[in-house]
């Protein structure tokens, strides 16, 4: 998935590496946010995914698991570290 020039700037900035917005995709839970987006992020049951698939490679990753990603339209729009909880609905 495409990002956009913003996402990756945000992404540089916050220091999220881009396997882990790749994670997200393939292994986030999404939400909807109401404004036409979807908000991924790894949850408990997506962490033990991202643990089976990466392996040895999981304690390295683990510090940027509280990462999110807003995605619309196709690109990803914007990431960045969660400090709260997610609403779900």
């Amino acid at each position: 998935m495409k990002a956009t020039s913003h996402a990756a700037t945000r992404a540089q900035q916050r220091g999220i590496p881009p396997i882990v917005v790749d994670l997200l995709l393939q292994f986030g839970q999404r939400e909807h946010d109401h404004a036409g987006a979807e908000i991924l992020y790894f949850d408990r049951r997506s962490k033990k995914r991202v643990a089976s698939y990466a392996g040895a490679l999981f304690s390295k990753l683990s510090e940027h698991l509280d990462s999110y990603a807003v995605v619309a339209d196709g690109q990803i729009v914007t990431v960045g570290i969660r400090y709260n909880r997610i609403n779900r609905n």
